[in-house]
């Protein structure tokens, strides 16, 4: 594993131009990152050098603490699953996008953008393992001969799989948090977990039905996986609630290792299918 750490090169005195400049100083983590999970604009540029001086205190303490964790998580994924990850980090100040992300790969490096981040250590170690926890199956899934061609990486399905998978690696590594961490990666969502379990059928139920409108699986996506959405109750990413239901359930059923390769069995989508149709004909 390789850090490569960009917070020295974030200019002290921002504009467009300095920004652009070290943008360019990194230029395969910058053009992922704009191409998926931020907008590139004078606009978008503009407001987060406003926000800067407000968060520099949070962002200079998430970069002070942020070695020292990841090495924490990789060091329990070495002696829990006897794992390696033969990747690059990525620490950035990004312009208020994605917070964390894998990238496209079949053993993906991860990028954190601190200045979304919490500078509080729990929730910093919770979402690194859970970034990791999404390399960390595809690690597993590659040494189980996983056929990657077969994969639908825009299903629905999928997501709730790798999810699934990911918020259940980071209790393994890290636990015996407050439950609403592993999901809000902060300490201000328990209001979003009391929810979420006060109205567990009905919100799979109407994923479900969701699903079974047709609607294309990209306004799925958004609505359900997406910190833009939230329409339909008021509350983002509940997809990630429902894909722990999932997971949990299936590790029960099946086994954790099991669980992990679901989406190298033929019958997957079918599994999850009647999984959610349970849900689908519950009443509200």
């Amino acid at each position: 594993m390789k850090i490569i750490d960009t917070y020295p090169s974030f200019p002290k005195e921002r504009s467009l131009e300095q920004l652009r400049a070290y943008y360019e100083k990194y230029p395969e983590i910058f053009n992922i990152y704009f191409t998926y999970h931020c907008k590139n604009t004078d606009e978008r540029l503009n407001q987060a050098i406003e926000k800067y001086p407000n968060d520099w205190e949070s962002i200079q303490k998430v970069h002070n603490s942020m070695t020292d964790l990841i090495e924490e998580v990789v060091r329990s994924y070495k002696v829990k699953y006897q794992l390696e990850f033969p990747i690059s980090v990525n620490l950035i100040v990004g312009a208020y996008g994605s917070n964390a992300y894998t990238h496209r790969e079949i053993i993906p490096d991860i990028t954190f953008a601190m200045e979304r981040l919490s500078p509080e250590a729990d929730p910093l170690r919770a979402i690194i393992a859970h970034e990791f926890g999404h390399a960390a199956h595809n690690i597993i899934s590659d040494g189980h001969q996983m056929d990657w061609k077969t994969v639908q990486w825009m299903h629905p399905y999928v997501t709730l799989l790798q999810e699934g998978a990911a918020t259940h690696f980071s209790r393994q590594i890290i636990p015996n948090l407050k439950e609403s961490i592993y999901f809000s990666h902060d300490n201000n969502g328990d209001d979003w977990v009391q929810f979420a379990l006060e109205n567990k059928t009905v919100i799979i139920h109407r994923f479900a039905n969701d699903l079974n409108s047709g609607k294309p699986h990209i306004e799925i996506f958004k609505e359900w996986f997406s910190i833009n959405g939230g329409a339909t109750f008021g509350h983002t990413r509940l997809a990630y609630f429902i894909a722990d239901t999932f997971f949990q359930e299936s590790i029960k059923q099946i086994g954790e290792l099991e669980t992990l390769l679901w989406w190298k069995n033929e019958d997957f989508f079918s599994v999850v299918d009647e999984w959610l149709n349970r849900f689908a004909s519950a009443k509200n």
